[in-house]
């Protein structure tokens, strides 16, 4: 599938976020990629995902959620990665964008509205994206989490309308345990699929290509 990629600048409350998009040649569905601490839209793991949902049909925004200055501050002080507040509210914003602009096109014929937008996040991004999803119940249709912390959603877990699958490795035992947790609070929609020998980067051989399938088929069910 024709796949094209260009970047775009996203207004987000009070700053302007670099972004890249991939576009297929026939869009479903957006997915809007929030890194993990420390990560950023360049993420191999982040963009390898994004690869195969873009064969899935699937629109992806791939997005800096810090600015270059701010980049600079946490680089140093790691105290921005964790302002999941702060982080949701741009989200939220890049949300509200590609509602209003839809630069993947428009939802195909017989669909009310833009393309649905579904949300992944890895580490501390999954609490971002969550906090996000109750924050615009009827903009975010699914979100996959990925070796997630959405135990840092706190209170917004109760509010998620989202389908939500939680995706961890089976060697990562204490995310395990805080996703178990998180699952508990979410609605029944959501799901925690541990991944066999898999560490909390998903390094091993395999493990990444079983999120990547995982998230695909997650996102091709409830955004389409």
């Amino acid at each position: 599938m024709d796949v094209r990629s260009r970047e775009v600048t996203i207004p987000a409350g009070e700053v302007d976020l670099a972004a890249d998009l991939l576009v297929p040649e026939e869009t479903a569905g957006v997915v809007l990629f929030a890194h993990g601490s420390g990560s950023s839209r360049h993420s191999p793991r982040n963009v390898a995902v994004a690869h195969v949902l873009n064969r899935s049909a699937l629109g992806t925004v791939l997005v800096d959620l810090l600015t270059p200055s701010e980049n600079e501050v946490d680089e140093r002080t790691a105290e921005l990665r964790f302002d999941i507040g702060l982080l949701a509210r741009r989200l939220a914003g890049i949300v509200d964008w590609l509602a209003g602009e839809q630069p993947f096109g428009p939802a195909p014929t017989g669909a009310a509205g833009g393309l649905p937008i579904g949300l992944f996040g890895a580490s501390t991004g999954a609490a971002a994206a969550l906090v996000a999803a109750a924050e615009r119940p009827d903009l975010v249709r699914a979100v996959v989490s990925r070796g997630g912390r959405p135990d840092l959603a706190g209170p917004a877990l109760g509010h998620v309308r989202a389908p939500t699958l939680l995706l961890v490795g089976g060697l990562d035992e204490q995310v395990i345990t805080l996703n178990e947790q998180a699952q508990d609070a979410l609605p029944d929609t959501a799901e925690l699929t541990v991944i066999p020998d898999a560490t909390h980067l998903f390094e091993e051989p395999g493990t990444l290509e079983q999120v990547s399938h995982e998230a695909a088929t997650w996102f091709t069910t409830h955004l389409r």
